[in-house]
């Protein structure tokens, strides 16, 4: 296809991916209104964000066995999940608020979604092998874009939760169906299924076991910051200021923070094919790392400056992540490297689980300065794998040749 189709149909997807990501957090965004109308239990408010992380585990596992993406059309697969993922969010309108019924939703969007992000990476993927990396990053852009909408979403509807759930149940319903109007690229190939084996050579390949251990060390700290930040800046920002305006700041710092580092997925795209990828990684994981760490001491102090750290925090914290799932496909041998993606992937949202439903419980006895050390930690792990595997490697892992 020609390379002005290519950059169209990134385009589209990047929009299609934004619009249906948009239903990740929602219910996050959206906490404090439906706890005021609701009085929900701190278990209950853990598990409507964690729903979404178990279900997109499962859907990412189901998806990979029963090898959706590589016997259809993606940008079908794609489809049928984000419109699918948009009505179920919209059962939120009806359902009691923080019930059983509620949850189990959050857990079918997050599932459905795992026919989205994925897949739009597959398809990404297929537009180019030299610059793979930025293409990546560009979805990986458009996903933490897509989390951070519901926040915009959420402030723009005020008090109202309800009108923030429609108006990401519709935008996702519009990015399934935009997605058909995206090309595929001339390296578009079909996936292997997942592949039991793959778990063996994930463990006895210390490049890929490094790149694992990296990827698990961000994401320990990754989705609990994004769907409680908005939580942690309305707690500390209420030290200083009305309550009512502490809650409308902390929706437009959690807005700004995740959507910034959208932007720095493309940069860190960018710098990864020039610098290598492991680099980009480290130097993502050590800023994010300090930025915890000086949220904690910041917390309940100058509003201002919490603001600048979260941002910091946000901006560091995600332009890592596209290039851990390229070191995996660069490392391995290349008909395990969809397989070993996919594992990687369901880990580290497995890890996701823990962290999101703990993180407020925790904070419940200790206050949300310690559970920020906590996840600071993970940062520290992830440096020491990639430092490995850097080592071990040198500047960047040599792509594994197709076999013929």
């Amino acid at each position: 296809m020609a390379q002005g189709n290519k950059f169209q149909s990134i385009a589209i997807l990047v929009v299609a991916e934004i619009l249906t990501l948009s239903l990740w957090f929602i219910s996050a965004a959206v906490l404090p209104e439906m706890v005021a109308e609701s009085q929900m239990s701190p278990m209950r408010q853990a598990l409507l964000s964690s729903a979404v992380q178990a279900g997109f585990v499962v859907g990412a596992l189901i998806s990979a066995f029963l090898g959706l993406a590589d016997r259809f059309d993606p940008r079908r697969v794609f489809m049928v999940c984000a419109v699918t993922a948009g009505v179920a969010n919209a059962v939120l309108l009806v359902a009691p608020i923080g019930g059983v019924l509620a949850i189990f939703m959050r857990f079918v969007t997050g599932a459905l979604l795992a026919g989205a992000y994925p897949v739009g990476m597959k398809i990404a993927a297929g537009w180019g092998t030299k610059d793979r990396g930025l293409l990546i990053g560009l979805l990986v852009g458009a996903v933490t874009l897509g989390s951070a909408s519901p926040h915009l979403a959420s402030l723009l509807g005020g008090a109202d939760w309800r009108t923030a759930v429609s108006i990401t149940s519709v935008a996702a319903i519009l990015g399934g169906f935009l997605v058909l109007a995206s090309g595929l690229g001339p390296y578009h190939a079909r996936a292997k299924r997942f592949d039991i084996n793959c778990i063996k050579v994930a463990w006895t390949d210390r490049r890929i076991r490094l790149a694992y251990g990296g990827y698990l060390g961000h994401m320990w700290e990754l989705y609990a910051m994004w769907a409680w930040i908005g939580v942690v800046a309305a707690t500390s920002y209420s030290a200083t200021m009305p309550n009512n305006e502490a809650v409308e700041f902390a929706k437009l710092t959690a807005f700004l923070a995740i959507g910034l580092g959208g932007v720095a997925c493309v940069i860190g795209g960018l710098f990864a094919d020039k610098i290598g990828k492991p680099e980009v990684t480290i130097i993502a994981m050590v800023v994010s790392g300090a930025c915890a760490v000086g949220t904690a001491l910041t917390f309940g102090g100058p509003a201002w400056l919490t603001f600048v750290l979260i941002l910091l925090w946000g901006i560091s914290i995600v332009p890592d992540s596209p290039q851990f799932s390229a070191i995996v496909a660069d490392t391995a041998v290349a008909e395990n490297a969809g397989s070993l993606m996919t594992l990687q992937t369901a880990l580290g949202f497995a890890l996701t689980i823990l962290t999101v439903q703990l993180a407020p419980l925790l904070a419940e006895t200790t206050g949300w300065p310690v559970v920020l050390i906590i996840l600071g930690l993970g940062p520290v792990f992830g440096v020491f794998s990639m430092s490995r595997l850097r080592q071990l490697t040198g500047r960047k892992p040599t792509p594994s040749p197709a076999k013929t």
